[in-house]
């Protein structure tokens, strides 16, 4: 009986179009959204991740001919499991335990093979990219099927005696040894081996083979710099073992204007004195291409080390394609160098400037006028005199000892 459990849950038949599951996605994350409906939180997750799957045609294949089973073997866990134990535990039998092929096969898997994917900003932002990845992978003779050599012919390997096990002795000390158990150098741990006539002329005995493979890396929305995608079966093959998994690991590149802080974005800014009082226009291009214009009117003062939101315009959330992050602008104030201005222009200046508050100065005879000097830490003689003390604590290996007083 086919699965509809993900097209029950957004109220639309299996033949829906690409429209209607938007529509029906929308719908119902407005209405269950927690914002408006704190109480409906496990709901609008099981509404966005009915929509993820069915919106994304690779995904939404597996699922109409395999049903949650089949999808959940293609997850590459995390979030993704949680979900289904949360929502849709009904179906495997308690959860991931039960699963088909995940330990009760009896058969060893091939290591997995882990590669790494360089990606852009602007494709974590935009989702929706294939990237092409080609590797170098092992993969089961063709032409003997990984056996190594002619079908029927193989015969006990006489290095093991068939045990696939060279043993040798290592002398641990005088009059004590101990067994090195590795595996066979001529039947490479099969316990069987090929004559030199009927051994497999493609890959010599080995029964395996190198090739080149390329996969084709699907970037979504929202995904995180290290973040892991599971390409099951994808990896080398050895003879009596199952296929390894392949493991792409996105590494992000350090953007030029935009910082990544989980699901925001971080711009900096530096504006001059003039700006931060008088208000300023800021245009940022966003990682889509759009053009936003920040405007900041007269009297709204900006401080040093200042930071504003835009609400909405950080990265979108994984999974989540209608909710997004927010895009903060930290702000650095550039003053004027001295005497940019004439005594006369500094005295309307002050008149336009909040009043200095009043400071009491002392009345007595002791009062000494000092002047302040920029600060070189490099020239600056206070730090020669650190730089002496230091000297002084080397020569004596900075160590500080303590002598007992005389009995």
């Amino acid at each position: 009986m086919a699965d509809n459990k993900l097209y029950e849950v957004l109220g639309v038949t299996r033949n829906a179009s690409e429209n209607d599951l938007k529509k029906a996605y929308r719908k119902l994350a407005k209405e269950f959204h927690p914002d408006k409906n704190p109480q409906a939180g496990d709901k609008f997750k099981e509404i966005s991740f009915a929509y993820e799957v069915l919106s994304d045609a690779e995904k939404r294949q597996t699922y109409d001919r395999y049903g949650l089973k089949g999808l959940q073997e293609g997850m590459d866990g995390g979030d993704g499991h949680d979900i289904f134990n949360r929502f849709f535990g009904g179906f495997f039998g308690g959860g991931m335990g039960g699963m088909g092929g995940m330990g009760g096969r009896g058969r060893q898997q091939a290591e997995d093979k882990i590669l790494q994917q360089v990606v852009t900003l602007e494709d974590l932002y935009n989702g929706g990219k294939e990237i092409p990845l080609e590797f170098k992978r092992v993969v089961l003779c063709t032409k003997c099927e990984g056996k190594g050599g002619k079908a029927g012919a193989a015969k006990r390997c006489h290095t093991c005696q068939g045990s696939g096990t060279k043993v040798t002795l290592q002398q641990v000390h005088v009059g004590i040894v101990r067994q090195i158990h590795s595996k066979c150098p001529d039947c490479k741990g099969k316990g069987e081996a090929y004559s030199e006539r009927d051994i497999c002329g493609d890959c010599r005995g080995h029964g395996t083979k190198e090739e080149m493979k390329v996969l084709q890396v699907h970037i979504d929305k929202g995904m995180q710099n290290m973040q892991k995608i599971m390409y099951r079966e994808e990896g080398n093959q050895t003879p009596d073992c199952d296929k390894g998994n392949v493991i792409v690991v996105l590494a992000c590149k350090q953007h030029e204007t935009f910082q990544r802080n989980g699901n925001n974005l971080v711009v900096r800014h530096n504006i001059n004195l003039t700006e931060a009082l008088c208000g300023f226009q800021l245009p940022i291009k966003h990682l889509d291409g759009r053009n936003l214009l920040v405007k900041c009117p007269p009297g709204n003062v900006i401080q040093t080390d200042t930071v504003k939101a835009i609400v909405g315009e950080g990265m979108p959330i994984y999974k989540n394609p209608f909710e997004k992050g927010d895009l903060f602008v930290e702000f650095t104030i550039t003053f004027p160098p001295n005497n940019f201005a004439t005594p006369e222009q500094m005295k309307m200046l002050e008149q336009l400037l909040p009043p200095r508050p009043p400071i009491p100065v002392p009345e007595s005879d002791d009062v000494e006028e000092v002047d302040l000097h920029s600060y070189d830490p490099n020239t600056s003689r206070s730090s020669n005199r650190g730089a002496a003390y230091d000297s002084d604590d080397e020569q004596g290996h900075n160590v500080h000892e303590v002598q007992c007083p005389a009995q």
